[in-house]
């Protein structure tokens, strides 16, 4: 099993910068990938970014490329989401997920509200 923390959530001004943490415990040994999802009211949930943990190789949603980066903090087993220049778009709860041999992991979701 592998458990998934979020943190760093909260409401943010429109143009702000915002991290948000996510923590791995458990069996993190075998994790392929990390990532970040994001759902907001009526919407169906999207990827927001990737990050495949042996290459280091990401994958960004068009709609947050430029404005975001994911990173792992690999000693701490935490994976980050950097996020600038946020707008009322971004409002949505996000999700960590990881990926470990076949079985997808989640945290609980962490509210992001970007409004004036």
């Amino acid at each position: 099993q592998v458990r998934l923390v979020e943190s760093g959530g909260g409401l943010v001004q429109p143009g702000g910068s915002l991290r948000l943490s996510c923590a791995a415990s458990g069996f993190t040994s075998g994790i392929l990938t990390m990532s970040w999802y994001r759902q907001a009211p009526g919407k169906e949930r999207e990827l927001v970014a990737s990050i495949t943990l042996v290459s280091g190789s990401t994958n960004y949603a068009d709609s947050v490329v430029g404005r975001s980066t994911i990173s792992t903090d690999n000693a701490k087993n935490t994976v980050y989401l950097q996020m600038n220049n946020l707008k009322s778009q971004d409002t949505a709860v996000y999700y960590c997920h990881a990926l470990r041999r076949s079985i997808d992991y989640w945290g609980q979701g962490i509210q992001v509200t970007v409004s004036p």
